[in-house]
């Protein structure tokens, strides 16, 4: 049986894996994620979710490459064409949801395999809509400390999921790793989910 590792530490992404059922471990992968110069927000997280997954099967041992596959993963929310990182501060996090209130944006998720046979990326990219904020309300959800860690400042699946109107396309990729997706890049590799086995 073939052994799954995700590189990433974001328990977001891990409570979605097990929501599909797989038995995997974890493995945090170190790498640069500046923006390289005229680099596109599609290629960035493609670049991203490939290099988190290579530079963890790159360091597993020999033996164990044969039979394991790395998954690696990368979200970015993009607005007017610009990235829009996790906040260095509050008055980051404020200009950040300014940027998005009251507008539609993007958000960008790339999901990487890599094993000793084949190198499989995809990119999901989900339309999101978002109210008008006000700068009070920005304000007091900076202080619940939600938006800290968070790509565009906010989290779709906790207390900023109040200022999204509309979304089109994968919600779970949004938070953080799109399920269908997963399941189907990690099925051909000989990794189908619990219910698939089923059948």
């Amino acid at each position: 049986m073939k052994k799954l590792v995700l590189a990433s530490q974001s328990p977001r992404r891990q409570a979605l894996l097990n929501q599909l059922g797989y038995q995997f471990s974890i493995l945090v992968a170190d790498i640069d994620e500046s923006v390289h110069l005229n680099e596109s927000p599609d290629n960035y997280v493609l670049r991203l979710a490939r290099q988190k997954a290579q530079v963890i099967f790159e360091q597993l041992p020999v033996e164990e490459q044969v039979d394991t596959i790395v998954l690696g993963a990368d979200t970015c929310v993009v607005s007017d064409g610009k990235i829009l990182g996790k906040p260095a501060d509050q008055q980051q996090c404020i200009t950040t949801l300014r940027q998005l209130s009251g507008k539609n944006h993007q958000v960008l998720t790339s999901i990487a395999t890599v094993s000793k046979t084949l190198v499989d990326k995809k990119l999901v990219t989900t339309q999101v809509s978002f109210k008008s904020l006000s700068t009070a309300e920005i304000e007091r959800y900076w202080q619940t400390g939600e938006p800290c860690d968070k790509a565009g400042s906010y989290a779709i699946q906790g207390i900023g999921g109040q200022f999204v109107t509309s979304i089109h396309g994968s919600y779970s990729a949004v938070v953080g790793l799109p399920l269908y997706e997963t399941s189907q890049m990690l099925a051909k590799l000989g990794l189908p989910t619990t219910i698939a086995n089923l059948g």
